[in-house]
């Protein structure tokens, strides 16, 4: 979400009694999932006459309306090293929740993407009879396409946020509907990238690239260093380069600021912002991002890009055998075939990273992707919170 995170008290525990069978129910575990529940929280809370709002969730569904008892940082894990490191909380957390959620008995539970964890809750509570709905369906398209089972078992529905997910889950028999994706709403068709840099203070030189390592610790961990090497490379060619470089949360900031400080050639040209990734985005030539939704969301903004993700080896061998895609990132999957470089694992090399990220600095690269996600922006653009609002309305009457 864009701005500064205001200060909330994600510990703050919500008595089940509040509920009284009238409330929502949220469990959103990923930064991004925290930003797109936001976009449609308020919506569903007035559709509802007002019903209570309450569960996990970041600050941006704080903000929007949600009474959190818990933040989303204990959810915040990818990949199954990390996992198994964390199994032991999350299975009590997972018990707390299924605990929390039957004493409340809220009319429906919205589960915020975070499959491997909501969806688990999920069938829990379905089984208990109170209504579920999964929000963001699980990538079954690129890998683990076994997941839909559980979704079947865990869902009353599930709303989908990309167009193509209708046909596979009508060809499944599972209730679901295609709702757009919100940031397709939130992000202006034709970005204006002067504004974007006085809104941040910045008058650049030279070409201005946004670099985002991701949102999580282990995510900055491991592709935090590479991106600044790359950042390294790319000056040696253009010394007037600028980088901007959004945190999600001010541990991530002091985590980068951290890194950073074994690049003092670097630090001089790169600039650190708490959240407000998009006004980065929108203020950049080009970007190197860690493969997630902030593909996506430079993509809506119509930048070229070069997408990388390290991660644990075992991880990464893991996914791979699981894996039903050649690409990983959301604008090569939405458009079909390779439209941005990606460089994976192994492949994450920062001296050929900085070339292609030099590349898409081009005129010509930039008029070759334009239509491509000007097309992509168009698709998913929908009323999304007046959609997801009457969908969640809908599930929560048809309870017994």
């Amino acid at each position: 979400m864009e701005g500064s995170p205001s200060k909330t008290n994600p510990e703050e525990t919500l008595s089940p009694d509040l509920a009284h069978r009238s409330g929502v129910m949220w469990l959103a575990g990923e930064k991004s999932g925290d930003a797109l529940a936001a976009l449609v929280l308020p919506a569903v809370r007035d559709r509802m006459g007002g019903a209570l709002q309450y569960g996990i969730g970041g600050e941006a569904m704080v903000r929007a309306g949600l009474s959190a008892w818990k933040g989303i940082e204990a959810l915040s894990v990818r990949g199954y090293v990390e996992v198994l490191r964390k199994l032991p909380s999350l299975l009590k957390l997972r018990s707390e929740v299924i605990e929390r959620a039957r004493a409340a008995s809220p009319r429906v539970f919205v589960g915020v993407d975070a499959p491997d964890f909501n969806l688990g809750v999920e069938a829990e509570l379905r089984r208990s009879g109170i209504p579920t709905v999964h929000f963001v369906s699980p990538s079954i398209w690129a890998w683990r396409p076994e997941r839909i089972e559980k979704v079947r078992a865990a869902a009353d529905l599930v709303l989908l946020v990309f167009p193509f997910e209708q046909a596979i889950y009508d060809r499944a028999g599972i209730p679901a509907v295609y709702v757009g994706h919100p940031m397709a709403a939130q992000i202006p068709e034709k970005p204006d990238s002067w504004a974007a840099r006085k809104r941040l203070a910045i008058d650049p030189q030279g070409p201005v690239f946004a670099l985002l390592p991701g949102s999580r610790f282990d995510e900055i961990r491991w592709n935090g260093p590479c991106f600044l090497e790359t950042a390294r490379k790319v000056l040696r060619s253009e010394p007037e380069s600028l980088f901007l470089v959004p945190a999600a949360d001010e541990p991530r900031r002091l985590q980068i600021v951290s890194q950073l400080s074994g690049f003092p050639d670097v630090a001089a040209r790169v600039r650190i912002f708490l959240g407000r990734s998009h006004d980065v985005l929108e203020a950049c030539d080009a970007a190197l991002i860690a493969s997630g939704t902030a593909t996506l969301e430079a993509a809506l903004y119509k930048k070229p890009m070069v997408v990388s993700y390290r991660m644990p080896a075992l991880s990464s061998i893991i996914m791979q055998s699981k894996g039903t895609t050649s690409c990983v990132s959301l604008p090569n999957i939405l458009a079909g075939r390779n439209i941005v470089p990606e460089f994976l694992q192994y492949y994450a090399q920062p001296q050929f990273m900085a070339v292609s990220l030099l590349e898409q600095l081009r005129p010509e690269r930039r008029e070759a992707l334009l239509p491509v996600f000007e097309r992509m922006h168009e698709s998913l653009r929908r009323d999304t919170a007046a959609l997801a609002s009457e969908a969640v309305a809908g599930a929560a009457r048809r309870a017994p």
